[in-house]
């Protein structure tokens, strides 16, 4: 059985866009809000462990800020902050702050040569531009995107984002490799 196709996830994968991306947007959301949160590195590495930037939030508040609990309203604050946070990370991607990852265009190139379909599957909530801007010299042009609004959800395991993305691509699930570059996670699907 040969390989068909590759699919990635954009966060983590194709960019170091966790750390150096959402992270960064959601602090800048923080102050913003006049929010006194700040998450380092350590901070967000750990928060990776819980998928979706709206419950990291809230996970955040519930073990870290509990009176922030009684906050009127707190889900549509939340929303908000992750609006602001979401308008943070497109401006970040626009100025071109996050390269692609070393050998990641020479991957996708090869791949391309060889006759593989390249997809995206990812949970973000907002797909345009969210592929890092040095991405868009034609690299990755033409890779298949299944996000959020295809799987009206936030918190979907990675399996039924590579199984969805595989069937938008017409291949089947077991001749496809994949990774969500989650710490957390498995990397490849077979």
């Amino acid at each position: 059985m040969s390989l068909r196709a590759l699919i990635f996830d954009v966060d983590g994968t194709l960019a170091d866009t966790e750390r150096d991306g959402h992270r960064l947007a959601f602090n800048a959301a923080f102050r913003d809000a006049g929010l006194d949160w700040d998450w380092d590195v350590g901070t967000y590495g750990r928060l990776l462990d819980v998928t979706g930037g709206k419950e990291r939030m809230r996970h955040y508040v519930e073990h870290h800020r509990p009176a922030v609990l009684r906050t009127p309203d707190l889900g549509a604050r939340i929303a908000a902050l992750h609006a602001a946070k979401t308008r943070h990370y497109g401006e970040l991607l626009a100025t071109g702050a996050l390269p692609l990852r070393p050998g990641v265009a020479r991957l996708l190139l090869e791949a391309r040569t060889a006759g593989l379909r390249l997809a995206i599957a990812t949970t973000t909530t907002r797909i345009d531009g969210s592929i890092p801007s040095t991405a868009a010299s034609g690299i990755v042009s033409g890779m298949r995107i299944a996000a959020d609004a295809v799987f009206e959800a936030t918190v979907v395991s990675p399996s039924a984002s590579a199984a969805t993305a595989a069937a938008s691509r017409g291949a089947p699930a077991t001749r496809i490799a994949g990774t969500d570059g989650k710490r957390t996670s498995r990397s490849v699907w077979a």
